[in-house]
């Protein structure tokens, strides 16, 4: 397993809706294995494929205490029903140092399958229903970005642009 580098926003593969997984080969599993291992050191709750570069419909998300790792792999998820609604803030590891008030069901209903090829269907109230809505909404191409009113988009904006001129992007 190794840590892969994150993309952060402005990295044209992170607006791109990401291609189904077609097969499940050892390749995928490698990769889903150095997802997990990049988003505990990060440290994040979710990781989608497209945040290392690569433009597959899969997310890893783990919404645990640390040190208490019970991992969910989703290849190909769907978010099927959702219900209720809730605003909080929330951050990006692909936009770190930031975060937003993003509205989002209080609960969904995920279908996918795991590494193995088995289908999955997860049920996902509050930080995991944020955090199933988040990464499947990566895998879709929509970053917490575009979620901020306009006015508060061109202040981050702003905010990286200094950050890349003084290297710390």
């Amino acid at each position: 397993m190794s840590k892969l580098a994150i993309r952060k926003y402005g990295d044209p593969v992170l607006k791109q809706k990401c291609k189904p997984v077609e097969k499940i080969t050892p390749k995928i599993k490698e990769l889903l294995a150095d997802m997990l291992e990049t988003m505990y050191a990060a440290p994040g709750v979710g990781l989608a494929a497209n945040q290392v570069g690569v433009s597959l419909r899969m997310c890893v998300i783990d919404v645990r205490p640390e040190g208490v790792r019970q991992p969910l792999i989703l290849i190909n998820p769907k978010i099927v029903s959702k219900s209720g609604a809730v605003k909080e803030e929330e951050g990006c590891l692909s936009l770190p140092g930031f975060t937003a008030m993003v509205k989002r069901s209080k609960e969904v209903r995920v279908e996918a399958v795991n590494e193995k090829g088995m289908p999955v269907v997860i049920n996902g109230k509050d930080l995991l229903s944020r955090a199933l809505q988040h990464e499947i909404d990566h895998l879709d191409g929509k970053i917490v970005m575009d979620y901020l009113p306009l006015w508060e988009k061109m202040v981050v904006k702003k905010e990286i642009k200094r950050r890349k001129k003084e290297g710390a992007w």
